[in-house]
């Protein structure tokens, strides 16, 4: 990455290239990134939803953490459970039974039992890496992250990063597969959730099959060097075009998925805010994680709160921030909302007493000081279309 000329936003490796297709910049999380291109936020959107979008996702977080050259145990199957041992006691999933070649997505906690991030976390394919524990956090607190993750791993372990070498993009669409498999051939037999290293040009890449739209796709992890040419290349397909952070933000949002710092932070735990499934049987038995009797106690009698969906029943959006009604009295809050191109309609999600949280329920949304009817809507706006 380098350094923009004002304000010290980073830029990524493929700033240049957003220049060249017309993209407006806007700083986000440290970096100028693209919001839209020339068509548009909503012509976007839906070109992701019918054929394929490309996306800069360099602002996210990847690396891995690995044993120090001497350290460790001898084996890859020994390094990473040990590894996955010491994530596992700040984060509440299973890891440990990963298999090479797969991620998972998980949340990483505070000593209380709130969420201090949502990420992915993964065990490498091939070789002497499937000792390695892989992660991708969100470029807001990435740095607490990796501090917070580094403290438990141990000074015998080493945190190799990726975002200042290499950049993260995603290709998402029904038509990612066709695309994606005529340059990296097979990427098409990869699963939801898959994983695996792909040569090109001479080197490197790492491909997942997952995304941040509710769409089947791909992240792809590329050198600097070569990300701009792959980029390219992608782009060079009239299935493919670019798209920006904000038809990312209103694919999303449709999908039902979490934005953190939205409708995730440390004032959440995972089960007020519908992420329970995190969690896996074996680990709610061990109860050895950040916040168990707090978690456990949501999960056998039911939160306070819940995240829900939220259909506001006219045209006006509610935005974050809106505050929910009903009986006359506040009883929770808009954490994301927008039009949702696909539905046609506006969409919203957020935090509500959990007696009102069955589909259907009406509520009132408070929007420019007037209250407006609504209802509790289940999740997600539009199936998901991931490939299992």
């Amino acid at each position: 990455m380098a350094e923009a000329d004002n304000d010290n936003l980073m830029r990524t490796a493929l700033y240049e290239l957003h220049g060249a297709l017309g993209a407006k910049m806007v700083p986000f999380a440290g970096y100028e990134m693209p919001v839209q291109y020339e068509e548009g936020v909503k012509a976007e959107h839906l070109w992701t939803r019918a054929h394929a979008g490309l996306f800069d996702v360099a602002h996210m977080g990847p690396a891995s953490f690995r044993f120090k050259p001497g350290m460790g145990p001898d084996t890859p199957d020994e390094r990473f459970a040990e590894l996955a041992r010491r994530a596992e006691t700040v984060i509440p999933s299973a890891i440990g039974v990963l298999k090479p070649g797969r991620l998972r997505y998980t949340v990483l906690l505070t000593d209380e039992g709130t969420i201090a991030d949502d990420l992915f976390v993964g065990r490498p394919a091939h070789g002497p890496r499937q000792g390695d524990l892989y992660l991708v956090v969100n470029a807001g607190v990435k740095e607490a992250d990796f501090a917070r993750l580094s403290a438990v791993m141990g000074e015998d372990v080493e945190l190799e990063r990726y975002d200042h070498g290499a950049t993260l993009m995603a290709l998402q669409g029904p038509e990612a597969e066709a695309v994606l498999e005529g340059i990296l051939p097979g990427v098409a037999a990869m699963k939801f959730m898959d994983f695996s290293p792909f040569p090109w040009e001479g080197q490197g890449v790492i491909v997942s099959r997952s995304g941040y739209t509710g769409e089947d796709g791909y992240e792809i992890l590329v050198w600097n060097d070569h990300a701009s040419a792959f980029a390219a290349e992608l782009l060079k397909d009239a299935r493919v075009k670019p798209i920006g952070l904000g038809a990312r933000d209103s694919l999303r949002l449709e999908a039902g998925l979490c934005l953190y710092g939205h409708d995730l932070d440390v004032t959440r735990d995972p089960i007020e805010a519908g992420l329970s499934w995190v969690i896996q049987k074996s680990r709610r038995e061990r109860a050895d994680f950040p916040g168990a009797a707090r978690i456990l106690a949501a999960l056998a009698s039911g939160p306070a709160e819940l995240r829900v969906g939220i259909r506001p029943l006219e045209r006006a959006p509610a935005r974050e921030g809106t505050e929910i009604f009903a009986g006359g009295e506040q009883v929770g809050i808009v954490t994301s909302g927008g039009f949702g191109p696909s539905v046609e309609a506006p969409v919203a999600m957020g935090y509500v007493r959990a007696d009102l949280a069955a589909p259907g329920t009406p509520v009132e949304l408070m929007v420019r000081g007037k209250a407006r009817p609504a209802e509790i809507a289940p999740l997600p706006f539009v199936e998901h279309n991931y490939k299992r």
